[in-house]
């Protein structure tokens, strides 16, 4: 399996998701948008985007170039030191208030460098991290099989992870086990915010009711339209919820923490000024997501919010494939 996963690797080196040569231009929306009717709280920030290009979160760590006759470059971790230190050297070493966030592969990039980041920044800084759809479940697909666990333990393998992740826990269990934010939430300090959607549509794509586990194809409608599910199947989505929030069951009684659990069919939520803040946009509790993140960032109220199952929110922005 390692050498398919090397040729996927290679493949998305020939794509934006591998490679600065193919990027477009950003466009700096949501929580990056300049504008206070977009992005009350954090408009006039100084913002960094960085680029996700490494296939593991910022955390791999391989000497060697050559994997299995392929020449990659699996070095994410020395990405992030070199990013940090660059940024230290540009201003962030006199920062008064600092806000690591990160969406989908990057919301789990947030979970592993939390602390990092944290304890490179000035002791009197205020230091908070949100993980954006960053929290992967560990959970078997429709047909048994344990698809991302599988997947999970080829990234860690294969791009030497095991280095970048907390030591007390690839000493106490398998490492490609803590590269799962349930084990990470464990053994972070610093001040976090999840926001996850209940009914993630990558997670049910990729985790959940992946190609390869539904050779009949009665789940293909389904994962790509909420509306199209079943009412068996709405009930495996449930389940799927259940999971999530019994995963995060520990950390609601976390004093510090902050958590936004809507349930949309949707993935990444910051990165949109649609699903972050708009007039249209989710809410619970009567808030939008920046209202509520910016709430618990500048310690305005407690932030724990948890929807009610789909389909009870109307205010829900549910994506739609076909």
């Amino acid at each position: 399996m390692g050498s398919s996963l090397g040729e996927s690797c290679a493949s998305r080196g020939r794509t934006a998701l591998g490679s600065s040569m193919y990027m477009e231009a950003m466009h700096f929306v949501g929580i990056l948008s300049p504008y206070p009717s977009q992005n009350p709280d954090f408009f006039n920030w100084n913002k960094v985007k960085v680029r996700y290009c490494d296939g593991a979160s910022f955390a791999g760590d391989v000497e060697s170039e050559d994997q299995s006759g392929l020449k990659l470059f699996f070095r994410g971790q020395h990405v992030w030191e070199a990013i940090i230190d660059q940024l230290l050297s540009e201003g962030l070493a006199k920062a008064k208030q600092a806000f690591l966030t990160g969406c989908s592969a990057g919301g789990l990039a947030t979970f592993i460098h939390c602390d990092n980041f944290r304890n490179r920044l000035p002791k009197d800084a205020t230091v908070k991290c949100l993980a954006d759809a960053g929290f992967f479940l560990d959970e078997k697909d429709i047909s048994g099989k344990e698809t991302v666990r599988s997947f999970f333990n080829e990234v860690v393998h294969l791009q030497g992870v095991a280095k970048s992740l907390p030591n007390d826990c690839v000493t106490a269990i398998e490492p490609p086990q803590c590269f799962f934010p349930h084990e990470l939430i464990k053994r972070i300090n610093t001040p976090l915010f999840i926001l996850n959607p209940a009914y993630d549509f990558w997670q049910i794509q990729h985790i959940l009711a992946p190609l390869e586990s539904d050779p009949g194809g009665q789940w293909r409608r389904c994962t790509m339209n909420i509306r199209y599910c079943n009412s068996n199947q709405i009930e495996i989505l449930h389940g799927f919820r259940k999971s999530l929030l019994d995963s995060l069951n520990k950390f609601q009684r976390n004093k510090k923490g902050g958590m936004f659990i809507n349930s949309c069919f949707v993935h990444c939520q910051t990165m949109s000024n649609i699903t972050w803040h708009s007039p249209t946009s989710p809410r619970l509790s009567n808030k939008t997501i920046a209202e509520a993140v910016g709430d618990w960032y500048f310690e305005r109220g407690v932030v724990m919010e948890i929807d009610c199952p789909y389909p009870c929110n109307p205010t829900c922005f549910n994506l739609e494939f076909i």
